[in-house]
């Protein structure tokens, strides 16, 4: 009697155990929802060190779900969003907010995420305001297990990073040299657990430092707010460089080898005081 019981504990430890990892099959060509599943989708912003706002007008947000074969709900399904004007900047170094929601039915496979702009997109440096000129009103992306995460059975996160850094080019298209700028939209997606992020505090304000976190080919930038605090998240697992470049006032660079990101973990720097 006393080993049935032990086998049956086994037994039902196991089932359980397997109902709460079973929260999503995932694959490189997505994720499949076991229930349908509340999915919430956080904005964030890859910062352009070069304005001082980058107001963004975000009109749609889907997401591609496979069909089953058995009705017709795949397809592109809308999200929730509040559609409108955003600067981007205000959700720099690790700051988000949840941008938009919706409720993905059981059984359906997520392949892609796609974001629609509308036309009134400007970036402003000092006084000056400049028109972007949009070269592409559509952003997709593909979703795959390792940019999505189930916080449970029934709800989905993920995180869009609009790369500002990347979509703000010089329109050179008229006549003269410089004729305003030009957007060409990228994100990226990525989850929190499924990433890793880097954060400390860089001293004195005056040295005007920017804070690059670099892995081979990859690079991650940060500027840090008005008392020298950075974050860098979305970083895939692995070694990196820190690299922090004083622009102003004659104070030197430096940088900070062999340090380690771990999925889902803060790999906290310290501060790093800049020198003369």
């Amino acid at each position: 009697m006393k080993k049935f019981q032990i086998i049956n504990t086994l037994v039902i430890a196991a089932v359980i155990l397997y109902a709460c990892q079973k929260v999503g099959v995932g694959s490189n060509d997505g994720i499949t929802t076991t229930v349908p599943s509340v999915a919430k989708v956080y904005l964030t912003d890859d910062q352009n060190l070069q304005f001082d706002k980058v107001f963004i007008d975000l009109q749609k947000l889907e997401i591609k779900v496979e069909d089953n074969g058995v009705d017709s709900l795949g397809g592109w399904f809308a999200l929730a969003i509040t559609p409108g004007v955003y600067d981007i900047l205000q959700f720099r170094n690790g700051i988000d907010t949840l941008f938009g929601t919706g409720t993905i039915p059981a059984n359906r496979k997520l392949q892609k995420i796609r974001l629609t702009l509308g036309d009134n997109n400007s970036v402003v440096k000092g006084t000056q305001t400049f028109k972007l000129k949009l070269k592409d009103n559509e952003i997709i992306a593909k979703l795959d297990e390792s940019n999505i995460e189930f916080v449970s059975s029934d709800q989905l996160h993920l995180w869009l990073d609009f790369d500002a850094g990347r979509s703000i080019k010089i329109d050179n298209s008229g006549s003269g040299n410089n004729n305003g700028f030009e957007l060409r939209p990228q994100i990226r997606i990525f989850s929190k657990s499924k990433s890793g992020r880097i954060e400390g505090r860089v001293t004195p304000s005056a040295a005007g430092a920017i804070v690059m976190a670099i892995n081979g080919t990859d690079t991650a930038t940060a500027k840090p707010e008005r008392e020298g605090e950075f974050k860098i998240v979305g970083l895939k697992a692995g070694t990196y460089k820190l690299f922090i470049d004083a622009t102003t006032n004659n104070y030197q660079d430096s940088t900070i080898n062999n340090i380690v990101v771990v999925h889902n973990e803060d790999t906290k720097v310290g501060t790093i005081v800049l020198r003369k």
